[in-house]
C-alpha cells in the first residue's frame, strides 16, 4: 500500500525572525510513518519543522508553511492508497509579512490574520482522492462529538482524536491516549507510548483499506 502521512507543525512568518506556530512535536505522525514502513508499506512523510529523525525506509518531504503542505499533498496524493493527516496545520496566517524585523513601538500590536487553505477538507473534493482517508483531531473539549463532526464533514474513514488538555499526553509527549472514531462505532485506546499505539492504528487502517478495495 502507498501511504501519505503528514506530521509536525507549520510556521507562518510574521517577519524575517518571527513566526506563528503550535506545540506539535510531530512524534505521533513520525510514529505512524515508521509503523507503516515496518509493516511493509511505501510511505511518503510530509513534515513541518521538527527535531525528529526520519524513520528508516520512509520517503521524506520537508515543508514549512501551510501553503507548502497544501501544495505538497496536492502534488502527491493522487498516487496514494491511503492518507493519514497527523500534522497540526495553522488555521490562519498573517495577511502581510514584513520585509524587516517588526520593531517594538507601542504597548500593543495588532495582527491581521487570514484563513489558510483547507488541506484535509480538499482531499475528497478538489483533490479527487478515493483511497482510505484518516484525520487527527486534537481537542480540549467534546472529544468524540468534535471528532465525529470532522469525520463526517471531511469524508474521513477514521478520525483519531486526543484530548490535548490532559497533562502528560499529546503535544510534546512520547505518550498518547486516543479515541478511534469510525462512521459506525468508537474505540478507545488506553494511554501508551506513541510508537506502541501507531502499529495498532496501522492495523485498523489496513482493515479499512481492505474493506474499501472489496467494495
Amino acid at each position: 500500500m502507498r501511504v501519505l502521512v503528514t506530521a509536525g507543525p507549520t510556521r507562518e512568518a510574521l517577519d524575517p525572525v518571527r513566526y506563528l506556530t503550535n506545540r506539535s512535536s510531530g512524534k505521533m505522525g513520525y510514529a505512524m510513518a515508521d509503523a507503516f514502513a515496518r509493516a511493509g508499506h511505501r510511505v511518503l512523510l510530509i513534515s513541518g519543522p521538527t527535531v525528529l529523525n526520519v524513520p528508516d525506509g520512509v520517503d521524506f518531504l520537508p515543508i514549512e508553511t501551510a501553503a507548502e503542505m497544501f501544495d505538497a499533498v496536492h502534488r502527491h496524493i493522487g498516487r496514494m492508497d491511503a492518507a493519514v493527516f497527523a500534522a497540526a496545520v495553522a488555521d490562519y496566517r498573517p495577511v502581510e509579512v514584513s520585509d524587516h524585523k517588526i520593531k517594538k513601538t507601542g504597548e500593543t500590536l495588532t495582527l491581521e490574520l487570514v484563513r489558510t487553505a483547507e488541506i484535509l477538507g480538499s482531499v475528497r473534493g478538489e483533490f479527487g482522492f478515493t483511497g482510505t482517508l484518516v484525520g487527527f483531531a486534537a481537542e480540549t473539549q467534546d472529544l468524540e462529538a468534535n471528532a465525529r463532526e470532522k469525520l463526517q464533514r471531511k469524508g474521513c474513514d477514521l478520525v483519531i482524536a486526543n484530548d490535548v488538555s490532559k497533562p502528560g499526553i499529546g503535544f510534546d509527549s512520547d505518550r498518547n491516549e486516543v479515541l478511534l472514531v469510525f462512521p459506525e462505532h468508537v474505540e478507545a485506546l488506553p494511554e501508551d507510548e506513541k510508537h506502541h499505539l501507531a502499529p495498532r492504528i496501522v492495523r485498523e487502517i489496513e482493515r479499512l483499506a481492505a474493506e474499501r478495495d472489496a467494495q
